[in-house]
């Protein structure tokens, strides 16, 4: 199923300015980049090339992570992605239905120590310590049988943000 998308309509509901967009996606690596692509051109008028890049890092690590680990050995599930672009940054909530997050908890994040010799570099553990480097007011549950993760990616030159995790 292709990605779908806001359709340039402003959203119905209350509040919401065509600052808003929703994908929902399997959780294939053809798809995630479908919507990486999607999600960061829907934003690349409003916000600095910079803060594009950490966008796309940031949602490549976690959209990645759901596929590589959540739907591990599952058939691809469904993921949806919201971001809402607000004055001091942009909300985002990742939902999908796989596996949950070990603990029922994010990853700490704690970057790894780097190895004198590349051959005995770690290979886990980077990912979180991206994710939480590029994020705030980042939190995980676990709701019946979905993950919906949470954060704000703060805008450079923009207001702190505020302390709110809705999208």
């Amino acid at each position: 199923m292709p990605p779908a998308a806001d359709t340039g309509m402003p959203d119905p509901r209350p509040g919401v300015t065509r600052d808003y967009v929703h994908f929902r996606f399997r959780a294939d690596a053809s798809e995630v980049r479908q919507v990486l692509r999607r999600a960061v051109a829907r934003f690349a008028r409003q916000i600095s090339s910079e803060d594009a890049g950490r966008l796309e890092l940031t949602l490549a690590e976690v959209l990645n992570n759901i596929v590589e680990h959540a739907y591990a050995e599952l058939p691809p599930g469904p993921v949806s992605l919201s971001l809402h672009r607000q004055e001091c940054c942009l909300a985002c909530l990742i939902v999908d239905e796989g596996r949950p997050l070990p603990g029922l908890q994010a990853p700490g994040g704690r970057m790894q120590e780097v190895a004198n010799d590349l051959r005995d570099l770690a290979e886990g553990g980077w990912g979180w310590a991206l994710i939480r480097a590029t994020t705030v007011e980042l939190r995980y549950e676990r709701l019946e049988d979905t993950n919906r993760l949470t954060f704000q990616l703060p805008l450079a030159g923009a207001a702190k943000p505020q302390l709110r995790s809705e999208v």
